[in-house]
């Protein structure tokens, strides 16, 4: 048997980053192969449904697997996550020479944010505007930059629009993750001094590779040693870390989702079955 894991390909990088670790884990007696998705929920349906054997997930992806597979009576869990996945943080930026000095200041302006699907940009965004009084719609106005739609923000067409919105005085403040936030001022899209963090949201964790009950438990178990095993120190293995994004892989949690957890039932994003119930978004 040949463990599948489904990725979803939201960059043509995607073919070379799962063909190269096909490669490496085949070469170590791995039967591997991947499937690739448009969008994630097709992914989440094909695992619970024992379709696939695992699935690089997205944080919201992960969220609507354990939703389905508790409705279904399946069992899934993280196997492994990189470690650049772990306490992340979304911030809101305001320009540098804006007066607001806290998140409720912002009542009455426009924020920009990214896809309706972005845990980063837009569900989490959202939960801590509430948390700080701001209620969308009703004292506070939303901009969202809706690229993308479908991938979970695995990708950051929407949030460099919010960023560059902001910048061009469209919206007051724009809400970002703390690493596309280093990316941008490191490209120039956000030039120094130009825009500051007025705050930034409590840790949350990113992407995670599920497993789901029905793949073999052999193959899964070898599956996440040879992961685990992968050395950035390597010359083989680290050009396939770097177009990860990782330095290491790590053992995976599901603690790391409270966050994003509640900002979905917040939106009505999912149902407790994993329907999605939310009428603005169609992968």
């Amino acid at each position: 048997m040949t463990l599948l894991m489904g990725a979803v390909a939201y960059d043509p990088k995607v073919v070379t980053i799962w063909g190269g670790f096909r490669s490496w884990l085949r070469a170590r007696g791995l039967p591997f192969d991947f499937v690739l998705y448009s969008h994630y929920e097709r992914q989440v349906e094909d695992l619970v449904a024992g379709r696939l054997h695992a699935a690089w997930n997205s944080p919201l992806a992960w969220l609507r697997a354990e939703r389905l597979a508790k409705a279904a009576g399946r069992g899934i869990r993280p196997l492994v996550m990189r470690d650049t996945d772990r306490d992340l943080h979304s911030v809101i930026l305001v320009r540098g020479d804006s007066t607001f000095e806290k998140v409720s200041d912002l009542k009455d302006q426009t924020v920009g944010l990214g896809a309706v699907d972005s845990p980063q940009a837009t569900l989490v965004p959202r939960s801590f505007l509430r948390e700080a009084g701001l209620t969308p719609g009703e004292n506070v106005t939303v901009k969202r930059f809706d690229v993308g739609v479908g991938l979970h923000g695995d990708h950051i067409g929407g949030e460099r629009d919010a960023a560059r919105a902001l910048l061009a005085g469209e919206v007051a403040a724009a809400a970002i993750i703390d690493v596309n936030h280093l990316q941008f001022s490191r490209e120039g899209t956000l030039p120094s001094g130009r825009t500051r963090v007025l705050a930034q949201t409590p840790a949350y964790d990113h992407c995670n590779m599920t497993v789901v009950d029905t793949a073999p438990q052999d193959l899964v178990g070898r599956f996440g040693e040879l992961l685990l095993s992968m050395s950035y120190a390597d010359p083989e293995v680290r050009p396939l870390l770097d177009l990860e994004g990782l330095t290491m892989w790590q053992e995976g949690r599901s603690t790391g989702y409270s966050l994003l957890d509640a900002a979905v039932d917040e939106e009505g994003f999912y149902d407790a079955d994993g329907r999605v119930t939310t009428g603005e978004y169609r992968p």
